[in-house]
């Protein structure tokens, strides 16, 4: 007689193909907008980093807010996004680089490693690069820790994949 046991995997992506779409629909309308009549604004995705170009601070934060919207359409979570200083560039505009976080980094895996073992939900739970491997032996256990899990405040989204 064999114990089956069953297994998912707890990752942070982003699609990367509907950030692409997302990028494109936002510049879109940037470039259709009359608020940015004659404006430089535009949002260019470099590997994995966007790039916000733009006037001046108030006109980047419109920026942001129409890249948002799009973000939130597409199902890509604004936790995946890290913003830094916004910085001047050229010909008087100001730029601001927002970084995509892929993947768990450890002090989060660490984070939610822990939230699994306390919760005494009987799992287990390993660290594996940028992801974690949650095994148990009953699938409705594997179905509470990802509940548990979605309902957890996190700094960051996290996708469930893999479950056999």
């Amino acid at each position: 007689m064999s114990v089956t046991s069953f297994s998912f995997d707890v990752v942070s992506k982003v699609d990367l193909q509907e950030l692409d779409n997302a990028i494109n629909q936002a510049n879109k309308e940037i470039s259709q907008r009359y608020d940015f009549k004659g404006s430089v604004s535009q949002i260019e995705l470099k590997e994995e980093q966007l790039i916000l170009l733009s006037d001046d601070e108030m006109r980047l934060r419109a920026v942001i807010d129409v890249l948002q919207s799009k973000l939130i359409k597409r199902q890509i979570s604004l936790k995946a996004l890290s913003y830094g200083k916004i910085e001047p560039a050229a010909k008087g505009t100001v730029r601001q680089t927002v970084d995509i976080k892929q993947g768990i980094d450890k002090e989060a895996a660490k984070i939610i490693n822990n939230m699994i073992k306390d919760s005494k939900i009987k799992v287990n739970s390993q660290i594996q690069g940028e992801q974690l491997r949650v095994t148990g032996k009953s699938k409705d256990d594997l179905q509470t820790v990802i509940q548990m899990l979605k309902s957890a405040d996190l700094e960051i989204e996290l996708q469930f994949v893999n479950f056999r």
